[in-house]
């Protein structure tokens, strides 16, 4: 049966299958709804959205996608609370943000209407799967790509965004040890590192597997052009306390504005915290680490939320980092999911019901 509104029509899935998906064992992003937003972009304008059955993805072999990879993506979260009411973090930033991926990459930029209209949309059809058990939520992933034909090196003149969404338990990542990456580059001035493009995330494969081969579970990135200054954790933003300072690197054409990273630094001023956004050395880490006045270091991003660090390597030693009562990585954790849950007050303003 299909149904319509002003900005939006829904077809809905004859059968779900919720009754099928164990909900106790969820691996991340393995399993996903009954519906997903689509809307095209053709003939210069976006369409109205569609909500429409989870089902595979037409396309031509010619699709630009799969020969100049204009593609970018955004990652976000739906929380239930207690009395089964439904939230979202910052969803205005999410969009903000796709739209400036998209005119990074060429790709027409999308009317904020049609993402928070549709994406409250989906969920509400699709409320059932988010999942009530502590820590978990329903990931939510909107991307766009290049849908029009054609091998001529130049933007396509079709596009397509979608919307799908996978019921997540909630995510551990243990003790996390890294690796300096001193060869491979992340970004490059001038480049798209800023911008949540697919092939930023595909380029870093290969170094992440070499630094897992060698016994670690991410790497760290530097800069491009010495390497000397810390940047990103892996796919996520990095942060080092030391002593009591919470240090963070400014953004750039090569970092990318993280939402969590934004929520921390204004939680971190809230409590007090000294904070820095600046240009971290890798000299400074390790002399810190050497003396005793590394704290913390820990990635801060969408599944995580922080991810604590607890070993780094680099030039063939590993530092490790004390485990320390009330961390900073905690703490801030916590201040953050209890507002995304609806456990707490939100006096920023983060909190969007749907």
């Amino acid at each position: 049966m299909e149904t319509s509104t002003k900005n939006l029509k829904i077809e809905k899935a004859k059968t779900s299958k919720i009754d099928q998906v164990d909900f106790d064992n969820l691996a991340f992003g393995s399993v996903f709804t009954d519906h997903m937003l689509v809307c095209k972009y053709q003939n210069g304008a976006w369409e109205l959205p569609k909500i429409v059955p989870y089902q595979p993805i037409n396309l031509d072999p010619s699709a630009k996608i799969f020969h100049y990879g204009q593609s970018i993506f955004e990652g976000m979260k739906a929380y239930k609370d207690e009395n089964d009411d439904v939230w979202l973090f910052r969803p205005f930033d999410n969009h903000k943000r796709l739209n400036i991926s998209a005119k990074r990459m060429a790709i027409p930029e999308l009317p904020e209407e049609y993402f928070i209209d549709g994406l409250t949309a989906l969920l509400e059809l699709d409320k059932k799967w988010i999942p009530k058990t502590a820590g978990s939520s329903l990931y939510i992933r909107p991307f766009v790509f290049a849908s029009g034909n054609g091998l001529h090196a130049s933007p396509a003149d079709a596009y397509t965004f979608i919307v799908i969404c996978a019921p997540s338990a909630a995510y551990f990542s243990g003790k996390v040890k890294v690796l300096i990456e001193e060869t491979y580059s992340r970004s490059a001035n001038g480049g798209v590192g800023y911008a949540k493009a697919g092939g930023n995330y595909a380029g870093q494969f290969y170094p992440t597997q070499l630094a897992i081969e060698k016994g670690y579970n991410q790497v760290i990135w530097t800069d491009d052009n010495t390497h000397e200054y810390i940047e990103e954790a892996g796919a996520m933003n990095i942060f080092v306390r030391i002593n009591d300072s919470l240090i963070t690197g400014p953004t750039s054409d090569r970092i990318l504005d993280g939402i969590t990273r934004k929520s921390i630094l204004e939680i971190a001023k809230d409590k007090g915290i000294a904070v820095e956004v600046r240009k971290i050395t890798v000299s400074e880490v390790v002399e810190a680490a050497k003396n005793g006045s590394l704290k913390e270091m820990f990635g801060a991003g969408t599944a995580a939320v922080v991810s604590p660090i607890a070993t780094f390597g680099y030039r063939g030693t590993d530092y490790d980092l004390p485990e320390i009562p009330n961390s900073y990585a905690a703490m801030l954790k916590k201040r953050i999911t209890d507002i995304q849950y609806n456990r707490d007050q939100d006096k920023f303003g983060w909190r969007f019901k749907v």
